[in-house]
């Protein structure tokens, strides 16, 4: 059983390689330590395996995207058991009955109950101490020393087949050998080896006699894992306490029959004379080493210039910082130990709050973290650095000397900016820094503890003591649908779980940010919470984190099981005055990357060409989160939505009159969506290239077919359907078909109107530009009264200008012009009207700046503002491009094409000035795109 071979790495679609139609990863033990001196993270990951015991080809597995799939609610087996296919048979109506091998069998996750959290209460205490004791025994062994945290050896002694052989040698010694083929670029794998659990007596007492006699010692290793696979939800502390143990036992007597050969996007591993997935071994040991320059990790500085790294979210996920398997159908859980210096803290997609625990030989902590849903490798998150703990008051006593060493955007060179050391001082009073009290927390905050306690670690905020509205709307729809995923650890079925509007959440940042992310995230983040409760019910996750990352970073945000990801660019400038109008651009974002809990998370697309499911859904409630966090009325909500409606569609509509017409499809691959080979591989199209990574299609095309369709059924009905959708696919992966289908269901009426799977794929999923309807309502949107406002207000900058004239300068007195104040998005609005015009005179540009303070309004108002200053040569505002381009790279990639299409000089000069500040934290992909542009 070869890897397919036919798929094609020089393309620019991403290959995803992992056999899982043969064999499934269901549990990663991740031993990891990571080394800021030579830039690499070592390490080990055990992998434990469960064979499909079904290997048709047919196209029972291979669910397809037709137009009659009904419920499609399971494109992945969660249970215990053997991975099993689905049997699909058509119904006379179009629809399909889905029926888990074909026995009928529907698994629900199972109510929480008491008596197991009475019976192992300590059990992960304890499994995480076993970290710090098996981190002495390892480093005896001198096969893996990466398990220490010293320097990888790649050795001689070790049987295996290195990744320096030739593809046709490896080829040729198969001797029709099966395959395990995982996801892997970027690393380097000294040593692959079977794992003996049988050697651990924990394990092994869980077979009875008749279960051990007369087996060999490899069957009873497929035994015993298979048991702890199958344990049901109830016991899920104990699995994880085996599936560790398991991780520590050594590798089995002949695990020299084990051979791995690595090339560019997989690592394959055989097993001499095993020619079936289901007599392979069951739980591997993979030792390995990132590369510094490896594309899954981002090893960088902060804001501080301190040295951090963190997972970069890049189009290639996580293959670069472990072996996985990444096609999402592979979900997974997983349990990490991680390893670094003392000094750091270390932040990961996990359900409690890391506990470290002091390593007694080095000067390094170790933090152990732990899912139990089921998620793509992909999710996979963790960053490492010197961020101090955002806290709910800082000084008031603050002189301003302090207050400006404070303001990162203050330092004009990103690599020499100030350091932690020389704010030693402040560091107790303005946050909880680093790890050194965050260790000394014990607050359990995963999903099967859900009591408030007190402590210093979490927040818990009062929204009653804020003012904020405690009015909750998740009673207005059923309750009544209940889990269809497989069985794992479920909040939606906790009754405490749907009653905590807001969950434990913590905030992270360079010191020199802590007083941004105090006002900004840490005062918005429990009313964007408690508002996405309100909207969609249960939080999917028990806590979250929220980390600002480092300027180099190229989205506004990302979000990941238990931890969101967010760029300065959102932070607000907080100016005197500001109030709600500065804090929209953070208030939004956060709303967008708390909605991808829901979508994109705990609702994940099962074929990730369709980023619209992801992206479309969270653009479309970030809006109706953000409107319930400020407490709108009925009308303001409206109002706003159409001004962003109408932003949205000029984005849209510049992007797709700038772009290739096969990026502006939302469902690329289109009947054939959701298909895979025979050994479960595919390609990922368009995922490689350059273009698309700044591309919004999927985000605006997608939002908007989602207003399309709330137009159709109502807003407040089309919001209900929402929580509907949410009860009955979390936990699982979907296709557009999924939702899409449900909605006609639930809405009939919609046919009667025209509306049907075809008539939808057509006008927004499998085709390039933008649908009718489309035009149509935005030119509604341009009559509203917010945008009259605007429009007003550039009538009264047009005039000045042309009363000034063009390049005249200032006046001694200026005609007095009351101009109207406005909020962000109407700023945004009235800056990009007037890029609409050839001419503005120097005079009303220093005017424009004055009056609105341009340069303290959010990242979406400067941005505009720079292109006006670019446009107009209006040199006098070229240090705030510059600025812009060093602070807010997030969002600067498209400005260094206005300097550099102008052909002017000086602006040409400025481009490549800024490139050069910062190309050594710049995002890879960003720089290589810029360079392109200017060099």
């Amino acid at each position: 059983m070869e890897p397919d071979g036919d798929l094609d790495p020089d393309t620019d679609d991403l290959p995803l390689r992992a056999n899982t139609s043969h064999i499934l990863v269901k549990h990663y033990v991740l031993d990891l330590t990571v080394h800021f001196d030579r830039r690499v993270i070592t390490g080990n990951v055990v992998l434990f395996l469960e064979p499909c015991h079904d290997l048709r080809t047919g196209l029972e597995h291979r669910v397809g995207a037709g137009e009659g799939v009904g419920d499609g609610e399971a494109s992945r087996s969660q249970t215990g058991s053997l991975c099993q296919f689905w049997n699909v048979d058509a119904a006379e109506d179009g629809t399909r009955d889905w029926d888990r091998a074909g026995d009928g069998t529907v698994y629900r996750a199972l109510e929480d109950s008491e008596e197991w959290r009475k019976s192992d209460n300590k059990g992960l205490e304890n499994a995480a101490r076993m970290g710090k004791s098996f981190a002495g025994r390892e480093r005896n062994r001198s096969e893996c020393q990466v398990l220490s945290g010293v320097s990888l050896r790649i050795g001689p002694e070790a049987t295996n087949v290195q990744s320096s052989h030739s593809d046709t040698l490896w080829e040729n010694t198969s001797n029709g050998d099966f395959t395990l083929v995982l996801d892997c670029c970027d690393l380097v794998v000294s040593k692959v080896e079977e794992v003996d659990v049988t050697s651990v007596s924990a394990m092994s007492s869980f077979l009875n006699e008749d279960e051990r006699s007369g087996v060999s010692s490899v069957s009873l290793s497929a035994a015993l894992i298979q048991k702890i696979i199958s344990f049901p939800s109830s016991q899920w502390r104990q699995r994880q306490q085996l599936f560790l143990q398991g991780s520590r036992a050594p590798g089995a007597q002949d695990g020299g029959s084990l051979h791995f050969h690595t090339d560019r996007w997989s690592l394959q591993i055989r097993k001499r004379g095993v020619t079936c997935p289901q007599d392979f071994p069951r739980a591997l040991r993979i030792c390995y080493e990132t590369k510094p320059t490896g594309g899954s990790v981002r090893w960088t500085k902060d804001q501080d210039n301190r040295v951090c790294v963190y997972t970069a979210g890049s189009p290639i996920n996580n293959r670069a910082l472990f072996p996985c398997q990444e096609p999402p159908v592979a979900m997974s859980t997983w349990q990490a130990t991680v390893r670094a210096p003392s000094e750091c803290v270390v932040l990961m997609s996990g359900e409690d709050q890391a506990i470290p625990i002091e390593d007694g030989e080095t000067r390094f902590l170790i933090w152990n973290y732990y899912v139990t849903m089921p998620m793509p490798a992909s999710t996979f998150t963790l960053a490492v650095g010197h961020w101090c703990q955002v806290t709910a008051e800082l000084p008031t006593d603050l002189d301003s000397g302090v207050r400006n060493r404070l303001d990162c955007g203050s330092t004009a060179n990103p690599r020499t900016g100030p350091r932690l050391q020389t704010e030693a001082g402040l560091v107790p009073a303005l946050g909880i820094c680093s790890s050194e009290k965050i260790k000394g927390s014990s607050l359990q905050t995963g999903s099967r503890d859900l009591t408030t306690r007190s402590d210093a670690a979490f927040s818990y905020s009062s929204l009653e003591d804020q003012g904020v509205s405690v009015t909750d709307y998740s009673g207005m729809v059923d309750d009544g649908i209940s889990c269809s995923h497989g069985d794992y650890p479920c909040r939606f079925t906790e009754q405490l779980a749907r009653s905590q509007r807001v969950i434990p959440h913590r905030v992270f940042a360079p010191v020199c940010l802590l007083q941004k992310a105090q006002m900004c995230v840490l005062t918005l983040l429990p009313r964007c919470l408690a508002a996405a409760h309100a909207i969609l019910g249960v939080h999917p996750f028990p806590r979250l984190d929220v980390l600002i990352v480092p300027a180099g970073f190229s989205s506004p945000g990302m979000a990941s099981p238990h931890i969101v990801f967010l760029s300065q660019s959102v932070l607000c400038a907080e100016t005197p005055g500001s109030g709600k109008n500065g804090r929209s651009l953070c208030g939004s974002r956060l709303c967008h990357e708390i909605a991808h809990s829901w979508f994109g998370l705990v609702i994940g697309a099962r074929d990730w060409t369709e980023e619209w499911i992801s992206e479309g859904f969270a653009t479309y409630l970030e809006d109706i989160i953000w409107a319930q966090a400020q407490q709108l009325t009925s009308q303001e909500t409206e109002e706003h939505s159409d001004l962003k409606a109408l932003l949205r569609w000029r984005r849209l509509s510049d992007e797709l009159q700038n772009s290739e017409e096969e990026l502006q499809v939302l469902r690329p691959n289109m009947e054939n969506t959701g298909q895979v080979s025979e050994s479960g591989s595919s390609m990922v199209k368009h995922a490689l290239n350059p273009d698309k990574t700044f591309m919004q299609v999927h985000y605006l095309k997608g939002y908007f077919l989602l207003r399309f369709l709330a137009s159709q059924v109502g807003e407040q009905q089309f919001i209900d359907f929402f929580r509907l959708f949410v009860k009955k696919y979390h936990g699982q992966l979907i296709l557009s078909q999924d939702f899409l289908q449900m909605l006609l269901i639930t809405f009939p009426d919609m046919v009667g109107k025209g509306l049907t799977l075809s008539v939808i794929y057509a006008d927004w999923l499998d085709r390039p530009g933008i649908p009718k309807w489309l035009y149509e309502r935005s030119a509604v949107w341009s009559k509203t009264s917010l945008v009259e406002e605007v429009k007003a207000e550039v009538v009264k900058w047009i005039l000045l200008s042309q009363s000034q004239g063009k390049g005249r300068k200032r006046k001694r007195t200026e005609p007095k012009v009351n101009y109207k104040k406005v909020m962000s998005d109407q700023l945004v609005m009235l800056l990009e009207l007037l890029l609409e015009e050839e001419e503005l005179s120097v005079a009303t540009l220093h005017t424009l700046q004055r009056t609105y303070d341009l340069r303290n309004q959010d990242a979406e108002v400067r941005h505009r503002w720079c292109e006006l200053v670019v446009k107009h040569g209006y040199t006098q505002a070229y240090g705030d491009v510059e600025h812009f381009l060093v602070h807010d790279q997030a969002m600067g990639v498209y400005l260094y094409g206005e300097l550099m299409v102008q052909e002017d000089p000086e602006q040409q000069a400025l481009a490549r000035h800024c490139l050069s500040m910062v190309q050594e934290i710049m995002d890879h992909s960003s720089r290589k795109v810029v360079e392109q542009m200017i060099l």
